[in-house]
């Protein structure tokens, strides 16, 4: 703990935001980031705590305190390799995590944590530009080959992981470009994909091979993978969107968000598309049907493309304002969460549920909603419509965003018969990572179903120990 008293004497400072008339004219990351010396300073307001609850909240156990001392002495070189051991991409989580580790902070219950995300992404970002970041070339090569199908964070991690101990690493992704959510999903004003270019670069140094354009159970029939691999891992994510069954949903206008936004992301990267298969919010009436990330994701890119209006609806009561600490603390709370796009403008509402889609001449006009009422029966909560509550609202666009069921079943999954949960998903679990089938192991949102960023390259990284395990009897990787 390198000054004792900082947390009393210095103020919590975070990156702030560059105004919305500016961000909302090109795709660009927006956010402005502080100094080194105010970084440091903000290093320096971490209480070292005998228990660091920040540990509990990364999935990744990152070493928080440790990195965040070594800032507030400006040990940056020092800094980064700490940040290294636990997180293999930490300019991704940097920019995208929602900052699980800052809810656990001692001094969230004051309602002022350490800007732990903020420094997170200082130390790295500082790393690529001095040029710290290298490829970590193994000493040896073991002989033994593995493919792991998905080139999202999951299978990024596990990847590099393997790579990195010896083992020779093939890296199959359907799309046309390597990165999965990453690249076709998170916009690029929340993260540019040049950040996954320069990685990609550097594991390709360390020998991993990317095979793009790669639809394993459609181009590449699996039983080529398991014929000519020592092992395989299964990270191709959680990609079967949850449908609103509602009347109208097959109007012209109505896009699940995963057909919306991949499409400016490429776009962005300088693709042609097609016009009579694009998707554009341009002085339309937005509705967006979800009230998650992927929802504000919607919204930050409709506002990009111009729309005339932009409204969010949520089935679930809004949250509160401010958290109970003393009931939540420094577990993840349910609260009222703004987002940089929300702030770009935009109409919310909450307890609203989607009665019908409404048309002409096959295209969407409106949509029909009601109101909710949530009450507790029996120990659950219960969603009951609100007699005469019903209302309507103006609907060019429709973009649903409600989230993501399991892993895609057709293809890949059916042809290889693996075993699958009560949800849906690749059933294995968080010690050796293994399937039902031998050899196949699974990790990322396809194992655990829809999550987050960090816990992708956690079971990412958490795999790989387990494969390495596999197949040379021990592994010195973490976990």
């Amino acid at each position: 703990m390198g000054k004792p008293t900082g947390f009393m004497e210095i103020a919590r400072q975070d990156r702030r935001y560059k105004l919305v008339a500016d961000r909302l004219q090109n795709y660009q990351e927006f956010v402005v980031p502080l100094t080194d010396e105010e970084v440091s300073r903000q290093g320096a307001r971490c209480m070292d705590c005998g228990i660091p609850y920040c540990h509990q909240g990364c999935p990744v156990n990152n070493i928080i305190p440790d990195w965040n001392d070594l800032v507030y002495q400006g040990s940056w070189r020092e800094a980064v390799d700490v940040l290294h051991s636990t997180n293999n991409f930490p300019e991704f989580t940097g920019r995208v995590c929602p900052a699980p580790c800052e809810a656990a902070c001692t001094l969230n219950l004051t309602d002022e944590p350490v800007t732990i995300k903020t420094i997170e992404c200082a130390i790295i970002d500082k790393a690529w530009e001095a040029g710290w970041v290298k490829p970590q070339i193994p000493r040896r090569r073991t002989g033994k080959k593995v493919a792991v199908v998905g080139s999202g964070p999951a299978g990024l991690a596990c990847a590099q992981q393997l790579a990195r101990v010896g083992h020779s690493v093939v890296v199959f992704e359907k799309a046309d470009r390597i990165g999965g959510l990453l690249r076709y999903g998170i916009p690029d004003f929340k993260m540019e994909k040049h950040l996954i270019d320069r990685r990609i670069a550097q594991m390709q140094a360390e020998g991993v091979v990317f095979r793009p354009n790669s639809y394993v159970g459609r181009d590449i029939p699996v039983q080529n993978l398991l014929d000519n691999y020592d092992a395989v891992v299964l990270a191709g994510g959680s990609e079967k969107p949850r449908d609103l069954n509602v009347p109208g949903r097959e109007l012209k206008g109505v896009h699940f968000a995963m057909e919306f936004l991949p499409q400016q992301n490429r776009r962005v990267a300088g693709d042609i598309l097609p016009e009579e298969t694009s998707i554009w919010a341009t002085d339309k009436h937005v509705v967006v049907i979800g009230g998650g990330d992927t929802g504000a994701d919607c919204i930050g890119t409709s506002a990009r493309h111009g729309a005339k209006s932009i409204t969010q609806l949520e089935i679930l009561p809004k949250p509160p304002e401010k958290e109970r600490k003393e009931v939540t603390w420094p577990n993840w709370p349910n609260k009222l969460r703004t987002s940089s796009s929300h702030e770009e403008g935009c109409e919310r509402l909450w307890s609203v549920a989607t009665k019908s889609i409404e048309g002409e001449n096959g295209r969407v006009t409106h949509i029909r909603c009601v109101k909710l009422d949530w009450k507790q029966e029996g120990g659950r909560w219960v969603m009951n419509e609100i007699p005469g509550s019903e209302f309507t609202l103006q609907a060019d666009l429709v973009l649903l965003a409600m989230g993501f069921v399991h892993p895609v079943h057709e293809g890949m999954l059916q042809d290889l018969g693996v075993a699958l949960d009560e949800r849906g998903n690749v059933k294995a679990n968080t010690v050796d990572y293994r399937s039902s089938l031998d050899k196949v192991f699974a990790a990322g949102d396809m194992r655990r179903g829809q999550s987050l960023v960090v816990w992708a390259i956690r079971e990412g990284r958490q795999c790989a120990r387990a494969v390495d395990e596999y197949l040379m009897g021990h592994s010195d990787l973490p976990r």
